[in-house]
């Protein structure tokens, strides 16, 4: 009865067995059903769609797939956002699991041990979403951010820059950022090369702070002769400061961001980035979960888009 008073906060129970029993719980990834006896199904028509941001162009478009599958079933997405913090990601995902679900959707395969014990322990479709580089709770939706990092490194060597410079935002809370650096660095020093210079700025992303990454890099190593940001509105930032300042995009100075942020095609020069397959991530992890299935895998190929700040050649 205490166990049962203490997970329903109810009745008259002391701070100290109240922290035993959580800590108990937390640990067995137990979650309480907030809706025991109030449905015979045990489940409602929602699903958990848990994200980093909505502050930025990338996770809307997520939504939009996800949406455009669930509109055509009973079922409803509810979103939660964690800010790129494991610790509010584990909060988040507590509160929506309470409820019984669906299914959920989550962006990302890196959690506390306590949010994967209680994804583990949930009685529905877990989808993890963005990421294919991990092993999954259940199924799985996403690109090799490594491979993405590879995929760039080479094309940007392909055309001939030497001296390199990786700047990134809400670095290393971004375990997609970091894994794309990661695989960036590996086929640079497969080239024999190393990164010249990196920016690193732990918090979020856009214009402004591109600019300024942008002039500080090129400030501290001016003989830099490529920048790979770790998004397209840092990117975008810098490639407007370069053009501010007469800087030759790219015969002088070659950029890519990542992305594919359509939203961005009105900027003076395309900017050479990647499609991560953003809506087709939704709606796939939604299918996933309309159907109930479990145990699926869908690695998706992320698509390189040169723009007009890569291949030298083609701006001359």
């Amino acid at each position: 009865m205490t166990v049962s008073r203490v997970l329903r906060n109810r009745g008259d129970v002391s701070a100290a067995t109240r922290k035993r029993v959580l800590e108990a719980a937390r640990r067995l990834g137990y979650v309480p059903n907030k809706i025991a006896g109030a449905l015979a199904s045990q489940t409602v028509n929602l699903v958990a769609v848990i994200v980093p941001s909505l502050s930025n162009l990338v996770f809307p478009e997520v939504l939009t797939g996800i949406s455009e599958v669930l509109d055509e079933t009973p079922l409803q997405p509810v979103v939660g956002v964690t800010r790129y913090e494991p610790e509010r990601e584990e909060r988040v995902l507590y509160e929506m699991l309470s409820w019984r679900p669906s299914g959920v959707i989550v962006a990302g395969v890196e959690h506390t041990p306590a949010a994967r014990a209680m994804l583990e322990a949930a009685d529905m479709p877990i989808v993890e979403i963005m990421d294919s580089d991990g092993e999954p709770v259940d199924s799985l939706v996403g690109i090799s951010h490594r491979r993405a990092g590879r995929m760039m490194a080479e094309a940007i060597i392909e055309n001939g820059y030497r001296r390199i410079a990786f700047l990134g935002t809400k670095m290393p809370l971004d375990h997609r950022a970091r894994k794309r650096f990661e695989g960036f660095s590996e086929a640079l020093a497969r080239a024999g090369l190393e990164v010249a210079d990196r920016e690193f700025y732990s918090g979020g992303s856009g214009l402004v702070k591109g600019r300024e990454m942008t002039e500080t890099v090129l400030a501290r190593t001016p003989d830099l002769d490529f920048i790979y940001y770790s998004n397209d509105l840092i990117g975008a930032g810098g490639l407007l400061w370069c053009l501010e300042q007469g800087i030759d995009v790219p015969g002088r100075l070659g950029l890519a961001g990542f992305n594919g942020l359509r939203l961005l095609d009105g900027l003076p020069k395309r900017l050479a980035t990647m499609d991560a397959c953003r809506a087709e991530i939704g709606r796939e992890a939604a299918r996933i979960v309309a159907e109930r299935a479990h145990g699926r895998r869908v690695e998706l190929t992320p698509r390189l888009d040169p723009g007009d700040t890569l291949m030298r050649s083609a701006a001359g």
